[in-house]
């Protein structure tokens, strides 16, 4: 098991910046990806960012440019420094693991609000 602590959502206007954070339970030598999902109301769970246990990442061509995500092996943590902020970008934020047998879990949520 892996529980998944996340933080860092709110209430920001548009062209502002916040700072998503992700806590797992284990190390990360067993953990594959690291990844941030988002699902506004209404519309699927859509991926966001992604980073592989080499640092190789990914990214949703909506966030390229704005988005950054990081990860801290050794506090078995990830990050999702996001600027420039959009109403569009309003959404409840999930952190996603993917462990090395395929295994993986989410957090349980963060909302973040872009007022415009």
């Amino acid at each position: 098991q892996v529980q998944l602590v996340e933080s860092g959502g709110g209430l920001v206007q548009a062209g502002g910046s916040l700072r998503l954070s992700c806590a797992a339970s284990r190390s990360t030598s067993i953990i594959n990806h690291m990844g941030w999902y988002r699902q506004a109301p209404g519309k699927q769970r859509e991926l966001v960012a992604d980073i592989g246990s080499g640092g190789t990442t990914d990214y949703a061509d909506s966030v390229k440019g704005r988005f950054t995500i990081s990860r801290d092996n050794a506090k078995a943590t990830v990050y999702l420094q996001m600027n420039n902020l959009k109403p569009e970008d309003t959404a409840v934020y999930y952190c996603k693991v993917d462990l090395r047998n395929w295994t993986s879990y989410w957090g349980q949520g963060t909302q973040v609000t872009v007022s415009s």
